[in-house]
């Protein structure tokens, strides 16, 4: 494609691409209790920041666009902590909650009405070389929620509608929709006073 023809292309998908842009603030606002107004999640929040440079530099990538997508999403990685590389393809309604260290692939596939919490990879299982044409990453189906720490790796992955995913989960396996995956963690509290000593003993 000519120049002209990837310009005239790229200007024409914007109008659509606002649409997208809308419905990804208007899902932040409507489920963080913090967010106050469209206007707020438009101006302030790294995870809108980082989707709306997404969407741009990925209608860049569809457009067989060399090297500029992958600097405009560095852009976005280094002013956010959030990576997501220009391929990844994803639905509307995406919502991307605090987002420090979210690392999204390649060839992920995402719905649409999905949200991730900070600390999410969604990531390969091999970094062998001989795979870059191939689908490495998971795909994500509609309406999943993916809580902080959790990691799901492989192409062959899929995380079913409607399913939620815990907080420092590992997946590399998929799961059916409706599904709630936890992590299960002990925490053991140990006082160190003697039991008929309280704090205010030390107090001189």
């Amino acid at each position: 494609m000519q120049i002209a023809g990837i310009r005239d292309g790229y200007f024409e998908s914007l109008p659509a691409l606002y649409s997208l842009l809308l419905k990804d603030a208007e899902a932040l606002l409507q489920s963080d209790p913090a967010a106050q107004s469209l206007e707020e999640v438009m101006a302030a929040y790294p995870g809108f920041y980082a989707t709306a440079v997404h969407r741009l530099s990925h209608l860049l990538q569809e457009h067989n666009v060399p090297v500029l997508p992958r600097l405009f999403s560095e852009y976005a990685h280094g002013k956010t902590g959030i990576d997501i590389h220009p391929g990844a393809t994803i639905g509307h309604s995406f919502s991307i909650d605090h987002g420090t260290g979210v690392v999204i692939g390649e060839t992920t596939v995402i719905g649409n009405h999905v949200k991730i919490y900070q600390g999410v990879t969604l990531g390969a299982l091999s970094v062998t070389k001989t795979l870059a044409t191939t689908k490495r990453h998971p795909t994500i189906e509609d309406n999943v929620v993916i809580y902080s720490g959790a990691t799901i790796l492989g192409g062959d992955t899929i995380i079913g509608k409607d399913s939620i995913i815990g907080g420092n989960v590992w997946l590399t396996s998929s799961v059916p929709r409706n599904s709630v995956v936890y992590h299960k963690s002990e925490i053991g509290v140990k006082d160190l006073l003697p039991p008929d000593e309280s704090i205010l003993n030390f107090v001189i």
